[in-house]
């Protein structure tokens, strides 16, 4: 069933309405007709199932049906934070991070990028990755639609690790050295509520000099199994990871 987040909190009230792009995707793609259902889905994160009582030129007018009862969100808001990758990889990262349950999306230039992207550049990215994870969202049935920061520096990402609960970065030399441990504490360790910074390198991985600088912030290095991953299969894995340990390994 088709899916549309509104952008304000849900209050109980009469009826909802439908405006601007999803109410032209709703009318001229979805071909929405009147008793059709969907869900809406509120910034407070609760969803309801609403059917359509009226269709103007403006918008489409819902009554609610029925609230939707299951979580769709994990326990800890995780937030991915990637190097710069070439090509469409970023957009690959945020599609299918989304549905895998990340809560945000960061990018950053590393030493190692080399694509090299100014303001400009990074604010007609970001729009297009913002249209990604919100129709990724509402593909997956998402209660949320990640947030997604395109940053200048890596400054701008030490600055933001101190906002989390716990932060890790995949770190190959981790792997080389078996240390394997870190991931699977730091996954036992959080409780629900609890934020959670993961950061990957791009395709030439982090520089020592940046893990350090990293570790210095407290942000504890972890490998991801005994395999080389590339930039955009990483944070894929760590997600999935996560999703075992506290959505499926429940006792």
């Amino acid at each position: 069933m088709q899916r549309y987040f509104l952008p304000c909190d849900y209050e109980e009230q009469v009826t909802f309405d439908l405006v601007g792009d999803d109410f032209h995707h709703a009318k001229h793609v979805m071909r929405m007709v009147l008793d059709d259902e969907c869900f809406l889905v509120f910034k407070n994160e609760l969803a309801i199932k609403a059917k359509i009582i009226e269709i103007t030129d403006e918008k489409i007018i819902f009554e609610e049906v029925a609230k939707e009862e299951m979580v769709k969100e994990m326990p800890i808001n995780v937030t991915i934070a990637c190097g710069y990758t070439k090509g469409d990889k970023l957009e690959l990262v945020a599609q299918k991070a989304t549905e895998l349950g990340m809560h945000g999306l960061i990018a950053f230039p590393s030493k190692t990028s080399v694509v090299k992207w100014d303001e400009k550049k990074r604010n007609k990215k970001a729009q297009r990755l913002e249209k990604i994870v919100k129709e990724a969202s509402e593909q997956s049935h998402r209660q949320v639609v990640p947030s997604v920061s395109l940053y200048g520096s890596f400054n701008d990402l030490l600055e933001k690790a101190i906002d989390f609960t716990q932060c890790l970065v995949a770190y190959e030399e981790s792997s080389k050295q078996d240390e394997n441990s870190q991931l699977v504490k730091t996954l036992m360790t959080c409780q629900p509520g609890d934020s959670l910074l993961i950061v990957f390198g791009p395709e030439g991985g982090l520089t020592s000099e940046e893990i350090n600088i990293l570790e210095a912030k407290n942000v504890k290095c972890c490998a991801l199994g005994p395999r080389i991953l590339r930039a955009e299969t990483a944070p894929l894995y760590a997600l999935s990871a996560m999703s075992y340990q506290w959505e499926l390994n429940k006792k």
